[in-house]
């Protein structure tokens, strides 16, 4: 007997659970239905967008590989406009790869100046990645080494002249270049020799800075 009565409370329980489920679609059906779509189109959109976002990207990318032929073949005015059209309308990290670019390209034109004006625009550019900023401002520090002070190159680099920076090495060869430059012979000892006493410092760098410490050194003009 219990087992049957049992079996009636579960059926009287499913029937008031079924009665309540249609009470609410009838209430709320159309509203979930109504936010299925909502999300099936938002879904549907958001890849849509994703889709046609790569896609631009992609041909962005088409247009740079040919600016970048251009400036091979040493048609760098041509190479020069197509990389100022990707600035404005290209998609992804490739305008800001356009303006470095166009920055190095302006640099072999003799045009000095506004090549360093772009180097640290984009350096100090928040929205372009930290890789292509601190690009950016090496390639400026180099330049100021012959057309600027040693106070513009420290500004520009002097940041990445520390411990761990992967940067530090040809950022204390330029601060020590330029320290070189204008007579400041303590300072540039003090440079070359954070590059002769960093292990991690390559060959080359390295060769370099021991060969000026032994000219400062031999000059007697570093106390």
């Amino acid at each position: 007997m219990a087992f049957n009565d049992d079996s009636f409370i579960r059926e009287v329980n499913e029937e008031l659970r079924s009665e309540r489920l249609q009470s609410v679609w009838k209430r709320y059906g159309r509203i979930l239905i109504g936010i299925a779509v909502l999300i099936v189109l938002g879904t549907a959109a958001h890849r849509g967008y994703d889709y046609w976002m790569t896609q631009k990207a992609s041909d962005t990318g088409d247009q740079f590989l040919a600016a970048m032929k251009l400036a091979q073949a040493n048609k760098t005015d041509e190479a020069l406009a197509a990389l100022a059209a990707i600035e404005t309308e290209g998609h992804g990290s490739y305008p800001v790869l356009a303006r470095l670019r166009a920055a190095a390209l302006e640099a072999q034109k003799g045009d000095s100046a506004k090549a360093i004006a772009t180097f640290t625009a984009i350096g100090k550019d928040e929205a372009a990645p930290a890789a292509i900023r601190d690009a950016a401002r090496m390639r400026a520090a180099w330049l100021l080494i012959e057309n600027g002070t040693y106070e513009q190159v420290s500004a520009e680099v002097e940041q990445m002249a520390v411990p761990q920076n992967p940067l530090r090495h040809s950022a204390r060869e330029a601060l020590g270049l330029s320290a070189y430059k204008a007579g400041d012979f303590k300072r540039a000892r003090e440079w070359f020799q954070q590059i002769v006493d960093d292990p991690e410092a390559p060959r080359n760098v390295a060769n370099r800075a021991q060969m000026l410490l032994d000219l400062i050194a031999g000059s007697g003009k570093a106390p």
